[in-house]
Formats: C-alpha cells, structure tokens, sequence
C-alpha cells in the first residue's frame, strides 16, 4: 500500500494492499477501496462508499459526501462505485437518500470529467462519458454507453437511455430515449436522429443500425401516426429487433414523459 504521510486515512476504512492515496487526501468512514486505484491529493473520500478495482479519482474530488436533500437525516445511505472508472478532478458524487434504493450506483468504465456533479440516489450504468460540468440533479438514470456533453444539465428522475448523445449545454427535463443525438434547452429540445456514429463505432452491425432508422421515422417523423399506435406498429413489425423493442419499453417505463420533437417540428 502506497499511502503519502500527509494522507489522513479513517481506521475504520479498508483499503487494498495496491491502492495508492496521494498527498493530503482524506479517506473518513468505512470507505472500501478495491485494488489498483489511485485517490488523488486533496481528493476526500467518505461515508458508507465502496470503490472497486482500477479507479483513478482525480485531485480534489469529493466522493460519498451527504446527499444535498433537507430531509437527509444522517441515515447510513451507500455510495456504490464499480470498476475502471476515471473520474477526475474536482468531481462531485454524492451518497443516496432514503426515499429510493438508498444507493447511488455507479458501474464500470465511466469517464466523468472535470467539475462535474452526481447528487443523491442517481444510477449511471457502464461506458458512460459525462464531459465537463454536466450535472445530474437526484434519482437521474444513464444508460450504458450514453454521452452527455459539457454543462448538460439533467433535471431530478429524468432517464437518459443507453448510447445516447447529448449535446453541450442542453437542459433535459424529460426521457431521452435509446440510441437517438438530442440537443437544447428545456423548452426546446430537439431530437436530431440515431446516434449512428456511435453505435457503429460500438460495433453495432448496419441491418440493426437501418432497422433503428426506420424506427426513429416511425416514431418521431410521421406526425400522421399517434404516439400509442406508432409504438404498437414496432412492436408487430420489428419485434425480432432487440434493439427497437428496447426503445418501445423506454416510452411504455417512461414517468417524466419522453423527448419527442425534432429538429423538423
């Protein structure tokens, strides 16, 4: 274990013989920090906060600090981080509230740039990239491979579904479904069309990719077809579409409401 003397570490943390804590940075609670992750100076780590394996967090991030809800009353809440996660310097991730699972989840492979905030009780899947100073607001959900640019910011129980591309500074204040490019402000944001270079540098093959195409015109291009039939169409004609069928379960799971107005409205 690599721990700088100025590091101040709780005793009641448990930390892997490989973690390497860097000058100055603090590690208070009954922290658990996985093998070959780096905590960096000044960084504080705290609270009921699991890290997993081959996290770098950057130089003053501040990671399981309380929720910011007035009703958090000191409950022993979690803050669950998984593996492979860089999150850089002043980020801000905040352990849950009671008023849900009581953890604030993050999975593996995460890049989450500078200055950026995570509040309570939020769930951020795999292979998500948040860019600087994008904010998530409490109880927001990112799919996998999802990619909020720089200020984004996502209201309180919005879902971002996975490989998503936000664009900078939009404000999203409903769903934004699977696969799509959305962009604005909360008022007027706009759907431009799939995330097609995203998915196919994912490796997703072109007959998938067409068939999202096609589903996208039907659902966001053909004003004629009311939203409850255009989701049935897709379901009768494309149900052997994995991918399709995961965007029509997006609209029927949605409780905010879901972006539906494009760049041609």
């Amino acid at each position: 274990m690599n721990i700088h003397p100025t590091a101040v570490i709780d005793p009641k943390a448990q930390l892997d013989s490989t973690v390497i804590v860097e000058p100055y940075a603090v590690i208070d609670g009954p922290v658990s920090i996985g093998p070959q992750t780096r905590i960096g100076a000044h960084a504080v780590v705290s609270g009921h906060t699991t890290l997993g394996a081959g996290n770098t967090i950057g130089s003053f991030a501040t990671i399981g600090a309380p929720p910011q809800d007035i009703h958090y009353k000191g409950e022993p809440t979690e803050l669950i981080i998984g593996d492979n996660n860089h999150i850089r310097e002043y980020v801000s991730i905040h352990r849950a509230t009671v008023k849900a699972s009581g953890k604030t989840v993050i999975g593996n492979g995460n890049m989450i740039m500078a200055y950026c905030h995570v509040a309570h009780d939020c769930l951020i899947a795999d292979h998500v990239i948040m860019a600087n100073v994008a904010t998530l607001a409490g109880h927001v959900e990112i799919g996998s491979h999802a990619n909020l640019g720089g200020l984004v910011a996502v209201h309180q129980f919005c879902r971002i579904g996975e490989y998503a591309y936000i664009g900078g500074m939009s404000g999203i204040g409903l769903d934004v479904p699977p696969y799509v490019i959305m962009e604005g402000t909360r008022n007027q944001m706009r759907i431009a069309s799939i995330n097609k270079i995203g998915l196919r540098r994912a490796g997703m093959n072109r007959e998938t990719i067409h068939r999202l195409e096609e589903a996208f015109r039907i659902l966001f291009r053909s004003p004629e077809i009311l939203l409850k039939d255009a989701l049935v169409k897709l379901e009768e004609e494309m149900g052997d579409c994995a991918e399709v069928q995961n965007m029509v379960r997006f609209f029927h799971s949605s409780k905010r409401g879901v972006v539906k107005r494009t760049l041609d409205d």
